[in-house]
């Protein structure tokens, strides 16, 4: 299996169209998000007013450059099965989200102490990340 000639395109495209899709979701859920958090939207910018410039963007590019490894691992996954289709794609994002992802997510937030809501919300939007990267990945072929 060689992932030197991944086709980082389909990886790139994926990784943009996942980000976009978590920036629109948690817009959409920012308040019930909030909540979960156990913050107020006072709170959270006071709290972002405290930090410098790179500090404000850095998640952003985290959640990107997760995505993009994301879609590299599926990628390879996908070339190991030599499954690359839309279904193949997705169903193997959705094993890999339930498998590590809710499952990692769930037991962070329990030893944490966090609402079961922020699990929900949290876990949700990374099948969505995840069920977009693998149809793109899976869609777009080697």
């Amino acid at each position: 299996m060689n992932f030197t000639h991944a086709n980082m395109v389909s990886i790139l495209v994926a990784a943009v169209a996942a980000w976009i899709f978590g920036g629109a979701y948690y817009t959409a859920l920012s308040k019930p998000w909030l909540k979960a958090q156990g913050k107020t939207l006072e709170q959270c910018k006071a709290e972002q007013d405290a930090k410098s410039g790179i500090a404000k963007g850095a998640p952003f590019v985290v959640v990107f450059i997760s995505e993009i490894i994301i879609g590299w691992v599926l990628y390879g996954i996908l070339l190991h099965m030599n499954a690359f289709t839309v279904r193949a794609g997705i169903i193997s994002a959705a094993f890999c989200w339930f498998g590590f992802v809710l499952t990692t997510i769930a037991t962070n937030n329990a030893f944490g102490g966090r609402r079961v809501t922020l699990t929900v919300i949290d876990s949700v939007a990374w099948l969505g990340a995840f069920l977009i990267i693998g149809a793109i990945v899976g869609g777009w072929g080697p």
